[in-house]
């Protein structure tokens, strides 16, 4: 054993070890682009391979790119209703007319506030249209969620898998702020190869009580978790390599995260 070897921390028995990896150098991303591509190049320059049970964390932002889920706001006629939400929210009224066709339902219209239930079933704000890291010279330019984050997802495990053989999940993040607290955390709109939600309940805790209401936002912590090393702003930084989930592996899909409307005590 060399004597770096020695000095490298050993696994506790019972210790339980997640790693983030924010894979370096994936170039900006355009329509039409093959995102799989740009994650696997990124992978191997980061000097690490896929493997069985990974899961790849993307940015809601490169999806939408790559799909060409672009509007430009100088096309956008605002309707009426627009209007009317646009002078109650301080918001310009060719977003809110976006907002408004993304959404099934506004939530909450107040100054600087349009809380929607997105057509997806997230209830968010601005129906997740934003304009931040668009692209140099678009400054009409917005992004809008993808038409269908599972199904981004479960093209781009089926690609990887074709592309690296290897099973990988993937969750595609965004920001969203909370009902009961301050700040936005990162939380899944798309999943495949990954259960969304994990159900305990019946599970018995370390005094054998049996938890009855338990159930676990996996692809949201996952999400939140990949946040962290993502970053916000300027980092550049889109995809994270997630390694080591605790969790017995299944397909999902972030619906499953989606309370019903009748369950749902803030609408």
């Amino acid at each position: 054993m060399t004597a770096a070897e020695e000095l490298r921390p050993r696994p506790v028995p019972g210790a339980a070890e997640l790693r983030l990896l924010a894979l370096p150098g994936i170039p900006l991303v355009g329509a039409g682009d093959d995102l799989a591509a740009m994650i696997a190049d990124a992978v191997e320059r980061g000097g690490e391979r896929l493997r069985d049970g990974d899961v790849l964390v993307v940015a809601q932002k490169v999806v939408s790119k790559a799909e060409g889920r672009v509007a430009r706001l100088a096309d956008v006629r605002p309707s009426e209703r627009a209007h009317a939400v646009a002078r109650a929210t301080g918001k310009d009224a060719r977003i809110v007319e976006l907002v408004l066709a993304e959404s099934d339902d506004v939530v909450r219209a107040a100054h600087d506030v349009l809380v929607v239930a997105h057509r997806l079933g997230f209830v968010m704000a601005n129906a997740g249209i934003d304009q931040s890291n668009v692209g140099p010279g678009d400054g009409d330019a917005v992004l809008l969620l993808p038409r269908d984050p599972d199904a981004s997802c479960a093209r781009l495990r089926s690609a990887l898998r074709t592309r690296a053989g290897v099973d990988v999940g993937v969750i595609v993040n965004d920001s969203h702020g909370r009902a009961w607290r301050n700040g936005t955390v990162g939380v899944a709109i798309g999943a495949a190869g990954v259960p969304a939600l994990v159900d305990l309940r019946g599970r018995a805790d370390l005094f054998q009580r049996h938890l009855r209401a338990t159930e676990v936002g996996l692809a949201d912590e996952i999400a939140s978790a990949a946040s962290i090393v993502m970053g916000q702003a300027d980092e550049g930084r889109p995809v994270v390599l997630v390694r080591g989930v605790p969790y017995e592996r299944r397909d999902g899909c972030a619906r499953e995260l989606v309370r019903p409307r009748e369950r749902d005590l803030f609408r």
